[in-house]
């Protein structure tokens, strides 16, 4: 077995190869680890966001179903391993290293915070309990599906936010994203955000949605080049798709929304909707809609929720939007994963800008009057006063304790969510995050392990195994 006999120039995922989608030093500390006899100890990493996206007072935490998948299929094959030999990279690893990739899969436990749900700086969307090796091999595609999951779906929830209930929006960033299978998550994210539907017919068939769309300038240019005028592109389109929007800005929009107009008046057309991709979109959706006064306007063209509310402070006349580039790209969301615990000894990072609290952690959030009042973020071994407990078990010994929830569940926490958030929280300009307090016993902590890195270096191993540690 050759490397060489590893490759694929498509480049293609399956989930055949979810383990070795990692980053090298995931596996190099793993074969550390192993060799130093400590792949067993249990370790407790958490992600976290240490600072949202400028401009976000929140983040909706995303993508743990994915994640979850991941962990359950988590599995190397006699190739794949046969194909990490023979880098040579590992030629100093131990046989106990190989052997452990060949029998293993992931057997800990992981706490989240349920799919939907707002967090703030610094507070563990997930937390993973498991065997050394096995947790630190775990970060990179975790990393990857959270982050990005949660940006498309925080920025979902802000645009359903100042577009309001009523509006229609629609999901159209599959050729932006970052890969074909970026756009399936961003399809999922975007959904369980709050928008009503996608274009991506992959996303929508895999989820159980109806996908939903318009059409390209391509198709008025093309039928219009060939019978003979945009009208006739329309009612051929339309002679197939009698529901589905128009979209009228490719040569005059107000000229094809008044030829519009007198075929709908006549009853030559019954039309449900028509869209703007481009111009002056205030001005032009004002004008259509005096022309065609029952039909639903949709608007697209690198729209994103700081767009929308000028466009609607402006008294733009848009019933829908399409949102792509800026949905599915954009500032990252910069999550982190952490060791926080190994052995039962809480440990903690105290590089300039980036320290980390030690210990097993929960968020304890409580509520004033329907509304967010405070985040408290504690250890696991405190009690809730008046609070809810944001993380839960959703992993035990490598199984689900829970079923998969639907994306309308999902959904509707999010709302829920984002409901609940103080007003300074959710503006688009300068919001304010809600206030984190670390409680008395985790800033305790906090001092004694940064004490005793100070007196002794590296904290020594106790007596406690992997059982006592959890």
């Amino acid at each position: 077995m050759t490397m060489d006999s590893h490759q694929s120039q498509e480049l293609n995922l399956s989930t055949a190869d979810y383990s070795l989608l990692t980053d090298l030093y995931q596996l190099t500390m793993a074969a550390c680890y192993t060799g130093e006899g400590l792949e067993q100890r249990w370790a407790s990493f958490e992600l976290f966001v240490r600072r949202p996206p400028e401009g976000f007072g929140y983040l909706i935490a995303m993508g743990l179903a994915q994640a979850l998948e991941y962990l359950e299929k988590f599995r190397f094959s006699s190739s794949q391993i046969a194909a990490l030999q023979a880098t040579g990279i590992f030629a100093r690893a131990s046989d106990r290293f190989w052997s452990l990739l060949a029998e293993g899969r992931f057997t800990g436990d992981v706490w989240a915070v349920p799919e939907g749900t707002a967090v703030f700086a610094n507070q563990p969307l997930l937390r993973v309990e498991a065997p050394l090796w096995q947790a630190q091999l775990v970060e990179t595609y975790l990393l990857n599906t959270l982050n990005y999951q949660t940006l498309v779906a925080t920025r979902a929830a802000r645009l359903r936010n100042v577009a309001g209930e009523q509006a229609t929006l629609l999901e159209f960033g599959t050729r932006r994203a970052f890969s074909p299978q970026a756009s399936l998550w961003a399809a999922r994210a975007a959904l369980a955000g709050g928008l009503d539907a996608t274009s991506n017919v992959l996303a929508a068939l895999q989820l159980g949605q109806q996908p939903s769309g318009t059409m390209a300038h391509a198709l008025v240019m093309a039928l219009s080049a060939v019978e003979g005028s945009e009208d006739q592109a329309f009612s051929a389109f339309h002679r197939y798709f009698p529901g589905a929007p128009l979209l009228i800005d490719t040569y005059d929009t107000i000229a094809a929304a008044e030829r519009l107009a007198e075929k709908v008046s006549s009853g030559e057309m019954e039309l449900t909707g028509v869209r703007l991709d481009s111009g002056d979109l205030i001005t032009l959706s004002k004008q259509v809609r005096s022309l065609l006064p029952g039909v639903s306007i949709f608007a697209s063209g690198d729209l994103d929720e700081w767009e929308i509310a000028r466009l609607k402070a402006a008294g733009a006349e848009i019933d829908g939007y399409g949102l792509g580039t800026r949905l599915v790209t954009g500032s990252p969301v910069n999550g982190v994963y952490k060791l926080v615990d190994i052995d039962g000894i809480p440990v903690m990072k105290k590089s300039s800008g980036k320290l980390t609290y030690p210990g097993r952690k929960q968020i304890f959030r409580s509520f004033a009057g329907g509304k967010v009042k405070a985040d408290r973020l504690g250890l696991v071994t405190e009690s809730p006063l008046n609070e809810q407990a944001l993380l839960q078990v959703v992993m035990k010994q490598g199984e689900r304790v829970q079923p998969p929830e639907t994306l309308a569940a999902i959904r509707q926490r999010t709302a829920a969510s984002v409901a609940s958030l103080p007003e300074q929280t959710l503006r688009l300009d300068s919001p304010v995050s809600v206030q984190v307090e670390i409680s008395a016993a985790l800033q305790a902590l906090t001092e004694e392990t940064e004490k005793r890195r100070r007196v002794s270096g590296l904290p020594q191993a106790t007596a406690k195994n992997a059982k006592d540690a959890k």
